[in-house]
């Protein structure tokens, strides 16, 4: 083992650690997604509080092939009789992103003073890795953007979840379990989720958005809604997966000084609010045209990550289809618009700026 990864060891050890107590603890308590949130929470203390916590992105994407099959298996034949009836909520993406992006980047602008690039791709509600390499890539703070996603995303994470246990009459323990155990799936079954791993890597080289995670979630769509198999991951694999994925989130405030954190945390915190407040109108306005449930527009247009929202939606029941398929649409659209319509944006600034000169 090289001495890079040996000394990466016991900092991976700890935020395991400290994120399955909090897991447990969570479970204890019957507070929701408590594998993902309970690890999240401790990892995220024990980050800023300054300990040497860690998890490694081959790990993190590696867990993140395991929910992506996880949430091809809600992809059952019925949805084929249903999937028509999205297009209203789909359509609606558009103007929503659209709208909720510009508000968050003038109000940003307003409040903190970023700059022009920064302030637009820490409003735009896309990928976290994807808005910071693009954002980046055009003159942004890289770390600013990365943060204030991070926060973003740990306040929905935690409070979408909380707020349908507290309102919406979810019951942890009603769920069941994560999934069978491991004695219980048989040699094809096997067969076809090692199949619906190796869809990564395709789906890696042609550089697919969060392709560790769609690549499986694609290849476990297909088999499981034309009735191929019926299979589904092991619950402790699952259970493992949340796990290192709420550590991830935590671990992403790991070595930022608590000054940086405090002065970008606010501004996140009321993005955040403003993201939730515009995804319930979102919701309301829609429920009614699109005849689909309140719960699950609100998680469809949640401003958290792709692998999170699914979790949750997974977590508390609701259609995990619609749910994700949303996520996707939502992320392949800013990821392939957003540079365009910053691009478009600026050039149009510069010939401004030309024409006053002249």
């Amino acid at each position: 083992m090289s001495g890079g990864r040996a000394s990466r060891c016991p900092a991976l050890g700890l935020a395991l650690g400290l994120g399955g107590a909090g897991g447990a603890l969570f479970a204890a308590l019957h507070l929701p997604l408590p594998w993902m949130l309970g690890s999240m929470v401790f990892t995220t203390l024990a980050a800023v509080g300054g300990l040497p916590v860690a998890v490694p992105r081959t790990l993190r994407q590696a867990m993140l092939t395991v929910l992506g099959i996880l949430l091809g298996c809600s992809f059952t034949p019925a949805i084929l009789e249903r999937a028509g009836a999205w297009s209203v909520s789909l359509a609606a993406l558009v103007p929503f992103v659209a709208l909720s992006t510009l508000i968050g980047a003038w109000l940003l602008r307003r409040w903190t003073g970023f700059d022009r690039v920064t302030a637009f791709f820490t409003a735009t509600p896309g990928g976290l890795n994807e808005m910071v390499a693009v954002g980046g890539a055009l003159g942004g703070d890289e770390r600013t953007i990365a943060l204030a996603h991070s926060v973003r995303i740990l306040v929905v994470v935690l409070v979408i979840p909380v707020w349908f246990q507290l309102f919406g009459g979810y019951r942890p323990g009603a769920r069941g379990p994560l999934g069978p155990d491991l004695a219980a799936l048989g040699p094809v079954d096997w067969l076809m989720l090692l199949s619906c791993l190796l869809a990564a890597v395709p789906a890696v080289r042609v550089r697919l958005p969060a392709a560790v995670l769609l690549g499986p979630m694609a290849a476990s769509a297909l088999l499981h809604i034309t009735g191929v198999t019926a299979a589904r991951p092991p619950g402790l694999l699952v259970a493992l997966a949340q796990l290192a994925i709420g550590a991830s989130i935590g671990c992403r405030f790991a070595g930022i000084p608590w000054a940086s954190i405090r002065r970008c945390a606010l501004a996140a915190l009321a993005l955040a609010a403003l993201m939730i407040g515009l995804t319930v109108a979102a919701a309301a306005l829609l429920s009614g045209p699109s005849g689909a449930a309140l719960s699950a527009l609100v998680l469809a247009f949640a401003p958290g990550g792709l692998a999170e929202m699914s979790l949750v939606a997974l977590a508390l029941g609701i259609d995990v289809a619609f749910v994700s398929t949303h996520h996707v649409v939502r992320v392949v659209l800013i990821v392939a618009a957003a540079p365009l319509v910053f691009g478009l944006d600026r050039r149009r600034r510069e010939r401004s700026r030309v024409a006053t000169a002249d």
